[in-house]
């Protein structure tokens, strides 16, 4: 009996083949789409360079953001950008990066979020979008964004901040963006736990403007984005006076 196997699992030449045999239980996974291009191209790739912030308060969620974009940092390619989209009806989604990349990131997440309240009758929780974000940006083949996740449901407003590796970290108050820093330093002197959605208004747009003073991808007016469990409002600003 040895033999017969022997013969019928040995090679031509009487050795048998060593073969490669996979963990059956393992998943399979698929290839990501690899994106072609180059540093060179980069160079003429839409970006946002962009100021996002977002504050929480006990009645919801405030997040701003400034209306620039620009040619490879260096040329203001438009001035009326909306860099903050909602993604259901107490959740919005503010991106900094590739304009590209946003749009269509943006547009993948909001089918996501769409997808479960037809299947579920309800929104997805904030954590659970949050975690479904971070999946997509870790998985997907979004080139170069870096969004601030917002929203309000029965646990309270919550700020998430997320990047292209896929993390999701949250916090009372976030930025991102180039203009980061500036806003940051306005979001640690100014924020409190017991905000007003009208003071927050007031601390996210002094952080917009802040930014806006030094760092040049970012400036042209400011969206001032108010969340709560029932609506996401977004209202653009020209002129921001009326705002400080």
């Amino acid at each position: 009996m040895f033999d017969q196997q022997e013969q019928m699992t040995a090679g031509p030449r009487g050795e048998v083949p060593d073969l490669e045999v996979g963990d059956p239980y393992a998943p399979e996974l698929g290839s990501f789409p690899e994106s072609d291009v180059s540093e060179a191209d980069l160079e003429n790739v839409t970006k946002t360079g962009t100021t996002i912030v977002g504050v929480t308060t006990p009645e919801g969620v405030v997040m701003g953001s400034d209306m620039r974009a620009s040619l490879g940092g260096r040329i203001v390619s438009n001035k009326d950008v909306q860099k903050v989209e909602e993604i259901q009806q107490n959740a919005a989604l503010s991106m900094s990066g590739s304009v590209g990349g946003a749009q269509s990131y943006i547009r993948s997440l909001r089918a996501e979020a769409s997808l479960y309240e037809a299947r579920r009758g309800e929104n997805m929780s904030i954590h659970a979008l949050a975690t479904m974000a971070s999946n997509l940006l870790r998985g997907g083949p979004f080139f170069r964004v870096v969004p601030l996740l917002a929203g309000m449901d029965e646990k309270g407003a919550h700020v998430y901040s997320l990047d292209p590796t896929g993390s999701s970290l949250a916090d009372d108050y976030s930025a991102q963006g180039s203009g980061m820093p500036y806003a940051l330093g306005v979001l640690e002197q100014e924020y409190t736990d017991d905000l007003t959605m009208d003071e927050a208004v007031t601390v996210a747009a002094r952080a917009i403007d802040s930014a806006t003073e030094r760092d040049t991808a970012s400036g042209n007016g400011i969206h001032i984005t108010k969340i709560s469990r029932e609506a996401v409002d977004i209202v653009g600003h020209k002129d921001v006076s009326d705002l400080l």
